[in-house]
């Protein structure tokens, strides 16, 4: 063979191998990202992320708006205290509703 057809042919697979190397290189960056837990810490960075945008949307808007906030704050904390309120209203009005016990008709005289 000629040796001025071999260096194109040795330069073809020195790329060929170069580019081999690239390839799995990227293949084994593309497996490292695509691993379950790779995904589940990327996930949990970006759910950190928003909820500390949205903590920090929420104290901004209560701070523009007091008083809207607690009016908020007092119907979510009535909403879930609703059945011990209810219970404890409807065990007063029916003491109300009651006569107090023993003393019906209970007119005392004295014979004596």
């Amino acid at each position: 063979m000629n040796p001025r057809a071999t260096m194109p042919l040795e330069r073809a697979q020195r790329e060929a191998e170069a580019a081999r190397a690239r390839l799995a290189s990227t293949l084994a960056a593309l497996q490292e990202r695509l691993r379950p837990s790779a995904l589940a810490n990327q996930a949990w960075s970006e759910v950190r992320d928003k909820s500390s945008e949205l903590a920090d949307d929420a104290v901004e808007a209560v701070k523009q708006r007091p008083l809207a906030a607690s009016g908020l704050i007092a119907a979510v904390i009535l909403y879930l205290a609703r059945q011990p309120l209810l219970s404890a209203a409807s065990r007063l009005w029916s003491k109300d509703d009651e006569e107090p016990s023993g003393r019906e008709g209970a007119i005392s005289r004295d014979t004596g």
